[in-house]
């Protein structure tokens, strides 16, 4: 499959903040897999991982991580596919500690940076879908689709005061 993003989160309970992404993603019917890799527990898994991405089709990757959060950019260390990170929400600090590690890269390994949770999950395939529609008119015009529909569901609305 030419298109083709790769989610990784830095646990399996991250699949809960994660999964507004994969819906989106099916529903545009944009290849992408999913992986459990940590930048901690499974360093040299995840450097392996990375390494054969372009050969595997991945044009994206998404990493969804909490607390230190250092997945988003150990992934971005290793290539130079575009790297977005989800910062998963915590029990101590609400998901602050992981935006800081997610958004704080160091100067040359750039990470895009969502919102906390799951409305920076879905907004990481989002972006995704629209890096990947510059060269695809199919995805493009999805797009600009599901934008209307939001529009519209919008207008939609009556308040009653």
């Amino acid at each position: 499959m030419s298109k083709f993003i790769s989610i990784i989160m830095g646990s399996q309970s991250d699949l809960t903040t994660v999964q507004p992404a994969i819906d989106l993603l099916k529903e545009f019917k944009v290849g992408f897999e999913v992986k459990v890799l940590s930048a901690h527990r499974t360093p040299k898994l995840l450097e392996k991982y990375v390494e054969a991405a372009s050969r595997r089709g991945t044009k994206i990757f998404i990493a969804a991580a909490g607390g230190a959060a250092a997945l988003a950019g150990v992934i971005a260390s290793g290539t130079t596919l575009p790297v977005i990170g989800i910062p998963v929400e915590t029990k101590s600090l609400k998901g602050l500690d992981s935006l800081l590690s997610t958004v704080q890269m160091p100067p040359g390994v750039p990470v895009a940076s969502m919102a906390i949770g799951r409305a920076g999950a879905k907004n990481a395939a989002l972006f995704s879908l629209e890096i990947l529609a510059i060269k695809d008119r199919t995805i493009s015009a999805k797009l600009n689709t599901h934008k209307k529909n939001m529009r519209v569901k919008i207008k939609k609305i009556k308040i009653k005061v």
